[in-house]
């Protein structure tokens, strides 16, 4: 039927190429944003999942830095346990030296000295091993050091504190000790013995909280980036296949566009019906 009202011919093009044009704008979004899911109206299921692995992938972030921040406060304590450790072995040499009976009160005198600065040295430095307000080494650390271990924030690991205060359960030689007297000498050649093994045994302990931290640092990491490729598989486009698609819509565009260009022109043949 030929009619100037209803061209159907014209209404089948470009109901085509209306979907022609919707398929290429949605190709043409994913080759500008990179996604073939850039929102929930693209793909609601696949939008929801891809958002909650997202959301992980925020928390393990944080989950690393605080990670990380407890790294470096053990780390702190184990640079100033190392140190303390090396103090003590030079005031175990100092102690050895002045219990000598045969050194004259002025060489022992000295001796006493040396070994006063090494053991004020000490508190100098248990009292500067801080970072981010933690100090690790001077007992305030009661509960040590805990960090976030899940992305909900419900698994912590936690780093037990030492104190390493002079007079304290770890290191016995006292804010007051010396070795003026070769009797005191040898008194403290024991006390700071038992220190020093004291001390590196708190050594080994920070040691081992440190590796638990690395540990688990790497795991998080190595997590994320799996969260990170999976969210990848489901939402990134294939440039490869868009750009393939955007060649064939394009022709089939311009296809439609013809083809309804034709359609109109189909009531044009209703004029020679009234040509005399």
């Amino acid at each position: 039927m030929l009619s100037v009202n209803t061209n159907t011919g014209a209404m089948v093009a470009l109901q085509y190429l209306d979907q022609t044009n919707a398929q290429l704008q949605t190709t043409q979004t994913a080759i500008n944003s990179g996604l073939k899911v850039a929102s929930a109206k693209d793909d609601g299921a696949t939008y929801a999942i891809a958002q909650n692995m997202r959301g992980d992938v925020a928390g393990y972030s944080a989950v690393t830095d605080s990670i990380n921040r407890g790294i470096s406060s053990v780390d702190v304590a184990l640079s100033a346990g190392q140190s303390i450790s090396d103090l003590m072995i030079e005031m175990k040499q100092k102690a050895l030296a002045a219990s000598d009976v045969s050194i004259d009160t002025a060489s022992r005198q000295a001796l006493n000295e040396d070994f006063q600065a090494l053991r004020d040295q000490i508190t100098s430095i248990v009292n500067n091993a801080v970072f981010n307000n933690f100090n690790l080494i001077d007992g305030s650390a009661t509960n040590g050091i805990s960090v976030l271990a899940s992305s909900d924030g419900t698994k912590r690991i936690t780093v037990q504190g030492e104190d390493l205060k002079l007079g304290g359960a770890i290191v016995k030689v006292a804010s007051t000790s010396s070795i003026s007297t070769q009797a005191k000498a040898s008194a403290m050649i024991g006390t700071v013995e038992t220190s020093l093994n004291n001390v590196n045994s708190a050594l080994a302990r920070l040691g081992s909280g440190s590796k638990k931290l690395s540990v688990q640092a790497t795991f998080v990491k190595n997590l994320s980036d799996t969260l990170q490729s999976g969210i990848g598989n489901m939402v990134d486009a294939d440039m490869a296949t868009e750009s393939a698609q955007l060649q064939s819509l394009q022709v089939k565009q311009q296809l439609g566009v013809q083809a309804l260009s034709i359609a109109n022109q189909s009531p044009q043949v209703i004029l020679s019906l009234f040509r005399g």
